[in-house]
């Protein structure tokens, strides 16, 4: 389509230049054969002009580096083909329009209708050249764009695949803290992991799945994080959505958030809490999650806040610029939020 586009494009200018000469002619007392091609050899000779930049001198020579042959074959061209160009008009003067006597021109008038010829030649060659480099620039950053979204594609695949056995580490390592004071427990943490499981090998092989899976998958991994608190920690999930139909999430996006609400907001001998709220609707989404905050001590170096990074740099690559993500401790550093708004 855009070849064609750009043949008709190049059709209808030379069309309008090539009838131009008619606006010039007998005013309005007909139209004379002999004159439309003795005026139509500018245009004519313009389009040659035109199209040896285009095709070759532009491509083969000026893009190639050779430059110095570039401006020395047009200038030679322009000046060739201006000086042919003035004669010709001559002669085309005298040969068809023998009835009328004719002024002959003096030498100044000559050399201003070389020159000027002249520089329609080069007014020619420079709209090829400008519109070659033009095309050539287009194409080059439609291949960049193609290269950087083929990379970027690559690296969230990469991201999602690395989610997935840091989410396991992490999660079987709760598993193997229940393992030693309630069997039970164990067990129904295993289905449960199962469960989790079959989500993210096949949801996180899709670039979006519906808020709702989403949603569940998360609940599920809540539930399976309060088989090993105590009581006395306070955790509470809710989601809303205002909307009949449901938005498309990027999967796996918020876990990593519930997995660091959970690592640093419980604590063995202190109050804790961990509350995560999600809404959406047909403007955003929101995941809200608050937690008491507990920071680990040098010695806890477990994830190395890989889950932190991963969750940037995917809502960099699947929402830029839609996205914000405010975080950080109270000020009294009780409490830790952590809030990602999604412009939909």
């Amino acid at each position: 389509m855009n070849k064609r586009l750009e043949i008709l494009l190049h059709i209808a200018a030379w069309a309008v230049l090539l009838l131009t000469p008619l606006s010039f002619m007998n005013h309005g007392n007909g139209v004379s054969l002999q004159q439309f091609l003795m005026l139509s050899a500018s245009p004519l000779t313009m389009m040659v002009m035109f199209y040896l930049n285009y095709f070759w001198m532009t491509p083969k020579l000026f893009v190639e580096g050779e430059k110095k042959y570039f401006w020395a074959i047009n200038v030679v061209l322009c000046i060739a083909l201006g000086t042919a160009m003035h004669y010709w008009m001559a002669y085309a003067r005298d040969f068809f329009d023998t009835t009328r006597h004719h002024i002959e021109p003096t030498t100044m008038q000559v050399i201003f209708f070389i020159l000027r010829d002249i520089f329609n030649l080069m007014v020619a060659a420079a709209i090829a050249t400008t519109i070659q480099l033009s095309l050539r620039w287009h194409k080059s950053e439609e291949a960049r764009h193609k290269a950087e979204v083929a990379h970027a594609e690559a690296e969230l695949r990469n991201l999602r695949n690395q989610i997935s056995p840091h989410f396991l580490l992490n999660t079987l390592n709760n598993i193997y803290a229940l393992t030693a004071f309630d069997t039970q427990k164990a067990q129904d943490a295993i289905q449960q992991l199962s469960k989790l499981l079959r989500h993210m090998l096949y949801d996180n092989q899709q670039d979006m799945v519906d808020w709702n899976d989403e949603i569940l998958f998360l609940e599920s991994y809540v539930s399976l994080m309060k088989i090993r608190l105590p009581q006395s920690v306070d955790v509470s999930f809710s989601s809303t959505l205002s909307s009949l139909m449901p938005p498309k999430v990027a999967p796996l996006l918020f876990i990593s958030l519930v997995e660091n609400a959970f690592k640093h907001g419980v604590s063995p001998t202190e109050p804790s809490f961990v509350h995560i709220n999600l809404n959406a609707d047909n403007q955003q989404m929101v995941c809200h999650i608050e937690n008491s905050n507990h920071p680990k001590t040098e010695q806890d170096r477990s994830g190395h806040g890989i889950g932190l990074q991963q969750v940037q740099r995917r809502l960099d690559l699947s929402y830029p610029g839609r996205y914000k993500w405010e975080k950080g401790p109270s000020a009294d550093g009780a409490v830790y939020q952590s809030t990602i708004t999604i412009v939909l």
